[in-house]
């Protein structure tokens, strides 16, 4: 299978569970408790090569994976509906598909209280004042209020990569490099 059929197929799924998970949360007037347990869950993702490897693999069977979430999710101080929503993706063998599930569930709140989103690339975690002037900055250039979801990687080097809709803004150091690179080669 190709891999953008993979990664539609994620999406896909990343998309429905999240859809699930809001409509559950909103009736339960839980969305802001739910958040906090996604956000939680990601940095959490983050921090953790080993859980980023191990929600990826396919090796581990459902219930190992189902008691290894109700584990993390204890330890985490994670409870109520988004640790119920693990234990249902583990047993459906769904994990694969989280980070997807979480950037979802953000977009989906984000449209719900009229705002826009922007998913943030940062080579290491922003402080509360820079994700405020990253809002304040972005909400100047698209005057709508922005939900910022932002994912730590490393391997950008530094600045940050940010997608609001169909637009992406690229001022990592990794792609400046890339493209120094490039321009040596043309002048050589």
């Amino acid at each position: 299978m190709p891999v953008a059929d993979t990664s539609q197929l994620t999406s896909g799924v990343a998309e429905r569970y999240a859809s699930s998970l809001f409509e559950l949360a909103l009736e339960e007037n839980a969305v802001g408790t739910v958040a906090a347990d996604l956000d939680r869950f990601q940095t959490m993702l983050d921090e953790s090569d080993d859980l980023k490897r191990f929600i990826l693999s396919p090796v581990f069977s459902a219930e190992d994976q189902l008691k290894a979430i109700i584990a993390i999710s204890e330890k985490a101080g994670i409870s109520g509906f988004f640790a119920n929503f693990l234990k249902v993706v583990a047993r459906n063998r769904r994990l694969f598909a989280l980070p997807g599930m979480i950037k979802a569930f953000r977009l989906i709140a984000a449209n719900h209280r009229g705002e826009i989103s922007a998913d943030v690339t940062s080579a290491h975690a922003l402080s509360a004042e820079q994700e405020n002037e990253l809002k304040v900055a972005l909400k100047g250039v698209t005057g709508k209020d922005v939900a910022i979801a932002v994912t730590v990687d490393p391997s950008i080097l530094g600045g940050l990569i940010v997608k609001v809709g169909s637009r992406q803004i690229d001022t990592s150091l990794r792609t400046k490099l890339s493209t120094l690179k490039l321009a040596l080669k043309e002048v050589g």
